[in-house]
């Protein structure tokens, strides 16, 4: 039996891959701990899985650092240099507390102070990619969210993306002070940019999507194994819907769900107010999953309800479309389910994840993270009357549902497992 501690930051699209990975490690007879933030100790607990609380903690009632952070342009330096780098040694201190004895970490992209723990420590470790905008791959250009419009550029080819991403990240490297600060204290060499080559551990990276969606690129990190989404489902810890959503489901035509993932929507603003006036008068059902604010929403139009949440996994096979901002997790849900998406990207990867489904020809974008209901209308109307698209959507859906993403990245984290030993 080995100690495995996962180490990440975020939202639960950041979460979830990790409590997936951390259940099967554990049925295979590991001892996995999974640190993360204080506030999430009750979703691993809960769980069964072992919990390291790992700062900086998050405080998800803090609605104008939470705007701030999910600001197209902004957002990614918010999150970097004002939550967490600014905390990194503390990071560091309480990670070195849960890897006591540890014989591997893993760690999420945001988490700058395993790979420094990992080094110092001479620990073994991987590193995780959850979507392939983590890679700033040249060979397949991601869509930026603070310039969504340099994705007109991708004809040009590597060599100019190449150079545009050499200056990306020249501008933004003295975010990762903190990091290199840290390592100089601990007696270790600069090292590369903690940002973005730094993050990979050299043992391996696992990219926790479906090829499919991120096909592997030349450019990738050396020894990254594309091993498929990580799901987290009903028979590993998820929830089943309530009552009410099953009479709603059973009342009628598979409705259209609009939801705006764990973070979004607490900023939603009249999203929710306009998806519900898109729908009316269309024959169109809808469930719009709301978060705190679904108590408010009354006086819907027919035909719509309102709920806090709903487990993606049960809930998307049973809808006509999913609306929603373009989180990596609920697109890896829509995509498995086989439904036609609608994105309407707020901020950091949903752009990029928005373009891939595009692209993929499972459903379209609608920039502008407030559209009106007119706009919505008009947008939905022709995905739901597009048979190309629900074609589409039902096939890669077919084969998303055969790959086993968590197996294929236990069964290398196993291997590196083994390969530790043997070298010991």
């Amino acid at each position: 039996m080995a100690r495995i501690v996962l180490a990440t930051f975020g939202s639960y699209g950041d979460l979830n891959p990790f409590l997936a990975l951390g259940l099967e490690l554990k049925r295979r007879g590991h001892d996995p701990v999974v640190a993360t933030a204080e506030s999430y100790r009750s979703d691993v607990e809960s769980r069964g899985l072992g919990f390291a609380p790992t700062r900086p903690d998050l405080d998800r009632g803090d609605l104008a650092l939470l705007e701030r952070a999910l600001d197209r342009v902004k957002g990614p330096e918010v999150i970097v240099r004002e939550i967490v780098m600014p905390r990194v040694r503390e990071s560091y201190a309480d990670l070195e507390r849960a890897a006591a004895g540890a014989d591997l970490l893993l760690s999420h992209s945001l988490t700058y102070a395993a790979p420094v723990l990992a080094e110092k420590k001479n620990l073994t470790w991987l590193s995780v990619a959850l979507q392939p905008m983590v890679f700033l791959s040249a060979e397949d250009p991601p869509v930026m969210a603070p310039a969504p419009w340099l994705a007109a550029l991708r004809p040009l080819g590597p060599a100019f993306h190449r150079a545009l991403f050499a200056l990306g990240k020249l501008s933004a490297s003295r975010w990762g002070e903190p990091a290199r600060e840290l390592r100089r204290d601990l007696g270790l060499p600069r090292g590369e940019d903690p940002l973005f080559d730094g993050q990979y551990s050299p043992y391996g990276t696992l990219a926790l999507f479906s090829p499919l969606f991120g096909p592997p690129q030349l450019d990738w990190p050396e020894n990254t194994l594309a091993c498929g989404f990580p799901f987290l489902d009903s028979d590993i810890g998820g929830k089943e819907p309530d009552p009410r959503l099953e009479a709603f489901l059973l009342a009628g035509t598979p409705p259209v769900v609009f939801t705006l993932g764990s973070s979004a929507v607490m900023i939603a603003g009249d999203f929710f107010r306009n998806a519900a006036a898109s729908v009316k008068g269309h024959g169109v059902r809808a469930i719009l999953l709301a978060g705190p604010a679904a108590k408010e929403l009354t006086d819907l139009p027919s035909g719509v309800e309102a709920f806090e949440s709903a487990p993606y996994h049960a809930l998307f096979p049973r809808c006509a479309a999913v609306v929603h901002s373009g989180g990596i997790g609920t697109t890896a849900q829509a995509l498995r389910a086989g439904v036609p998406q609608m994105i309407v990207p707020f901020a950091h990867d949903q752009f990029d994840n928005a373009a891939r489904v595009v692209r993929m020809g499972a459903g379209e974008a609608l920039h502008g993270r407030n559209p009106t209901g007119r706009e919505l209308a008009a947008t939905l109307s022709r995905l739901l009357d597009d048979d190309d698209i629900k074609d589409r959507a039902a096939r890669i859906g077919a084969l998303i549902r055969a790959e086993n993403g968590v197996f294929l990245a236990c069964d290398a984290i196993e291997a590196a497992l083994r390969a530790t030993l043997k070298s010991a």
